[in-house]
């Protein structure tokens, strides 16, 4: 469970009630894309004829431009996570953070569970002995990649809802 009981207000678009606004709701949307597709290789390694995780990815990449819907966004990050039931390891991590990175474009929140999952895929992936500091490689990059208009937004997120996301998020 990646999703706090609660919503977070800053997590819901102004229309809907919350402060997000649909520019930065569009940012979030594109930062988890970009984390899933890090890990995206150790999915198709192990699953090469399944398209379903980086059609997530590229159907929420057309979300962001207008040119997809979020029920559309949605159901491909359904899908992805449907790739990833039967997997174990870094391909159902890695399949897992595709599906979330769409969801994005329905809850907004889910933006923690791609780079969550991504970073579980990279310590999945990892020799023995070395899931731990891969781990923290990727949660460093990934907040590298951090578009800055949203920057303390999901480092406030990441502080909060750590214990939640397995405690990946501990990479300082």
């Amino acid at each position: 469970m990646i999703l706090p009981k609660e919503r977070d207000p800053r997590f819901v678009t102004i229309r809907r009630g919350g402060t997000l606004t649909d520019s930065d709701h569009q940012l979030l949307a594109l930062w988890a894309a970009l984390c899933a597709e890090h890990v995206l290789h150790l999915f198709e390694a192990a699953q090469p004829e399944d398209p379903r995780p980086r059609q997530a990815i590229e159907q929420v990449r057309a979300w962001v431009r207008g040119e997809s819907t979020m029920t559309e966004a949605r159901a491909a990050g359904g899908h992805a996570m449907a790739a990833a039931r039967a997997l174990r390891g870094a391909a159902r991590h890695a399949a897992f953070a595709a599906g979330q990175a769409a969801v994005v474009a329905h809850v907004a929140a889910h933006e923690l569970g791609a780079a969550a999952y991504a970073i579980k895929a990279v310590q999945a992936a990892a020799p023995p002995g070395e899931s731990e500091p891969a781990g923290r490689r990727e949660c460093r990059w990934q907040r590298e990649q951090l578009p800055e208009a949203v920057r303390e937004l999901v480092l406030n997120d990441q502080r909060l809802r750590n214990d939640l996301c397995w405690s990946v998020f501990d990479c300082d």
